[in-house]
């Protein structure tokens, strides 16, 4: 297949701009592998655990109220529960989980060649200069299933693109960005939600005990970013990246890239009966969620709560949204003669993850020390600390939030983590400058989406470099930071000036929210 994204998109940009992301690349691929930078952070983790761990500390730790204390990991204890425990923290390891069963399902879908024939057709139907503002649409709107763009919208960006006579690269980085560059912008709301605002309503409390605040406190802000994050991630896909990657040549398994043919009457056939089938089972799905008392409801009968049964679910799901209609297609189409047929096509998608599993054993086993230690948690409380002690006007306050918490985010992935440690002294200290806990939270999710694509330490990083490896086998880490950095530099300056406007022209945040306190 003639990939002639060079030619539609002109010459690859020269100047500063591109020598600069020319040096990143270089020094980023110096690199050793994922798997041995998360070795050798946690060894680094263990050892700076030991030189802090007699060092007395006199912040307070907002979830025990008590000074934070670093321990030490290289104890003759600590050691033995390490390897006591190290199986444990692998298989525990959430992302894992959530990697290896979406993926079974996605293999049926994907082998049976039902995902190939609704991407012939939605391509037919889809005009080539909207393609790229779709997908980083379709990465928005995939979190509300949590995790699901990591393995779903992604991989497929780069099948698109490529079909399309694009760099499969560009695609790729354009669903990254909006899957997790944009992760707290979405027109839908979902778990994150409600859990983060069970820690930022406990954090206003610590002030006003009897104070509430919305699950939705958020919802009108994030679903109009997610027109800013589009327009953003469209504007810097076509004009900066994909011409930068003009001369890097798609060298992967030719046999094995996807080649864009029109739908043939038998697979048009089996795609009808399949999406058939999906959408009865997404039907029955939303009848029994609509039943007042449905065992899918939180205790509270809510829906979207986090601890409602269907938002913990999404992940088997996906993995029945998937395998039920990849299968159906497969036998109706063909290419399923067996049960043998279905199971061959999970092993195949397991094939293809034997490498991020490796990876995943290490990253588990670094993040697990990184908490154990508390290292994290000082990182988070001094530097919440010092912004506090500089009285900065409101402002220049919020957009501090944004920044801090984005340096955070390169360190401590999980956005309810962070939350967990920074919320307590964000939400009451910016209280008695008489600034709402919504803003507040909004300013944290605005820093902790930006600058998710750009640090290797987030567990979907290595896995977004494995799906370009499959285009580009010299994709490494430094590729990889130096195609998300224009996104992630574009959304961390662009959405906080974007806030600081919404905030000055007094646009409601979301249902019952408020800028001040007070």
């Amino acid at each position: 297949m003639n990939n002639n994204n060079g030619d539609q998109q002109g010459a690859a940009p020269s100047g500063a701009i591109a020598r600069f992301l020319n040096t990143i690349e270089h020094v980023g691929n110096k690199l050793p592998d994922p798997a041995m930078i998360f070795l050798f952070a946690m060894l680094l983790i263990w050892a700076l655990s030991w030189a802090f761990s007699g060092v007395t500390f006199d912040v307070i730790d907002p979830r025990t109220n008590a000074p934070i204390v670093v321990n030490n990991l290289l104890t003759g204890d600590s050691l033995a529960g390490f390897l006591a425990s190290m199986v444990k923290t692998f298989t525990g390891f959430a992302p894992l989980g959530v990697v290896l069963v979406a993926m079974l399902g996605v293999g049926v879908a994907e082998h049976s060649g039902f995902i190939n024939t609704g991407i012939k057709l939605m391509l037919k139907r889809t005009p080539q200069m909207l393609l790229t503002p779709m997908v980083i649409l379709v990465g928005i709107v995939s979190h509300t299933a949590t995790d699901a763009g990591y393995v779903l919208v992604i991989p497929l960006a780069g099948v698109i693109f490529y079909a399309m006579g694009r760099h499969p690269l560009a695609g790729i980085a354009a669903a990254f960005a909006g899957v997790s560059g944009g992760f707290s912008a979405n027109f839908i709301p979902s778990g994150i939600d409600p859990l983060l605002q069970s820690f930022t309503q406990s954090a206003a409390q610590i002030i006003n005990p009897t104070m509430e605040v919305n699950p939705l406190n958020n919802y009108y802000f994030t679903s109009i970013s997610s027109v800013f994050i589009i327009l953003v991630g469209w504007y810097i896909t076509d004009k900066i990246i994909e011409p930068r990657l003009k001369n890097s040549e798609v060298d992967g398994n030719t046999d094995e890239l996807p080649a864009f043919e029109q739908a043939t009457s038998k697979e048009k056939k089996a795609f009808a009966i399949a999406t058939l089938v999906m959408i009865a089972g997404l039907g029955l799905l939303a009848y029994v969620a609509g039943i007042e008392d449905s065992p899918l409801r939180a205790e509270n009968g809510k829906l979207a709560d986090f601890s409602a049964p269907i938002m913990q679910s999404i992940v088997p799901l996906i993995f029945l949204l998937f395998w039920v209609p990849g299968a159906v297609y497969g036998f109706v189409a063909g290419t399923f003669t067996s049960s043998k047929d279905m199971i061959m096509a999970m092993t195949k998608a397991m094939e293809g993850m034997a490498y991020y599993i490796v990876m995943a054993f290490f990253c588990a086993l670094f993040i697990s020390a990184f908490a154990q230690s508390n290292l994290g948690a000082l990182l988070a409380i001094e530097g919440a600390a010092v912004l506090k002690a500089m009285s900065l006007p409101s402002g220049v306050t919020i957009v501090g939030i944004i920044f801090l918490t984005a340096f955070v985010n390169l360190f401590v992935g999980s956005s309810s983590a962070k939350w967990a440690l920074l919320g307590p002294i964000f939400v009451p200290m910016l209280m008695q400058l008489n600034i709402s806990p919504d803003l507040t939270q909004a300013a944290y999710r605005v820093g902790d989406s930006s600058s998710n694509i750009i640090t290797p330490l987030m567990p979907y990083f290595p896995l977004v470099v494995v799906y370009c490896q499959k285009y580009v086998k010299s994709t490494g880490i430094g590729t990889l930071i130096a195609m998300m950095l224009p996104y992630s530099i574009a959304f961390l300056i662009g959405w906080s000036l974007f806030l600081l406007a919404y905030w000055g022209l007094g646009i409601p945040l979301g249902i019952q929210a408020s800028y001040t306190y007070g």
